[in-house]
């Protein structure tokens, strides 16, 4: 296959095109620096873009098998304000009109466009169950989600399947928020944050690559996928089991009021939950190789 990947330099992206390079696919991964090459294999093709338009790399898209755009600003590297909100959104909805741009450009479309998505495009949900069939939510991170989905909605109507990948909390020792979430377990001062009752959908990062590979592989892959493990945790369950798992205290909770004093407005994605399950996903077929949080976190730790 040849795939072209935007955002191919983040945590999900990269992962994607090492294992399809290992594969022997043919990877061309689109960033605003192509002298800047991160962790990528050698045999990754680099093509500069600028995030917006189609100009300078359409022709890739004429007869390519897959496009998986994954473009946007990280949602957690610096506090919220006004004019990094407006970054976050129009890196998303911008870089979506530019993959559909292309599309309309080429004489031979993509079999494929796996377009990224999130599980905060639901809303906080507290304990209740969701699947693909709820409705989005209200809040900041919902609308980014719904109008990033949206930007490239147009593919669709030119023949190009469009599954959606509505991503949980990804777990990779190479970035994200793991990190930071094991550092203080590893200082001995790991607990809950705010009550502990917020519900974190969650996902290996081996399972979020099979997953992704899952459905552009499966002909029948179209519209929102739940990208989580069946097993979602209550926070207060997960700082439990990654304590446990690490040997160390689980106890120290961290208050709500110094979350928000840090990030703001951000805390909210660390202090809102929602019950997320891959409902879709599972009747595809798709089964995990982590679905257990014991059982990824001691890969993770190994």
């Amino acid at each position: 296959m040849r795939v072209i990947i935007t955002g191919g330099t983040g945590l999900i992206g990269s992962a994607l095109a090492h294992a399809l390079v290992a594969d022997g696919h043919t990877v061309i991964v689109l960033t605003r620096n192509a002298r800047r090459r991160v962790d990528l294999p050698p045999a990754v093709q680099l093509v500069e873009w600028d995030a917006a338009s189609a100009a300078g790399w359409a022709h890739h898209a004429d007869g390519a098998d897959a496009i998986v755009n994954l473009a946007g600003e990280g949602i957690a590297d610096s506090r919220w304000s006004d004019e990094r909100k407006k970054r976050i959104y129009a890196s998303r909805v911008n870089a979506g009109k530019a993959v559909v741009e292309a599309i309309t450009a080429a004489t031979v479309k993509p079999r494929v466009l796996v377009q990224a998505s999130g599980v905060d495009i639901y809303g906080p949900h507290g304990d209740e169950i969701v699947t693909e069939a709820d409705p989005p939510g209200r809040s900041f991170l919902a609308q980014v989600c719904f109008d990033w989905e949206a930007s490239t909605a147009a593919a669709s109507s030119q023949g190009v399947r469009r599954p959606i990948i509505r991503s949980g909390l990804v777990l990779s020792n190479e970035g994200g928020a793991w990190p930071r979430i094991v550092l203080p377990f590893k200082l001995f001062a790991g607990g809950p944050l705010g009550n502990g009752k917020q519900v974190w959908p969650w996902i290996h990062i081996k399972d979020e690559i099979r997953a992704i590979r899952f459905l552009i592989d499966h002909p029948s892959a179209d519209g929102p996928f739940n990208l989580c493990t069946p097993q979602p945790l209550a926070n207060r369950e997960f700082a439990r089991v990654l304590g446990q798992v690490m040997g160390r205290p689980a106890v120290i909770p961290v208050p709500s009021l110094a979350l928000r004093a840090v990030f703001g407005e951000m805390a909210d994605v660390l202090l809102e939950g929602r019950r997320v399950l891959p409902q879709r996903l599972q009747e595809l077929g798709f089964s995990f190789d982590y679905p257990t949080a014991e059982a990824a976190f001691r890969a993770l730790l190994q």
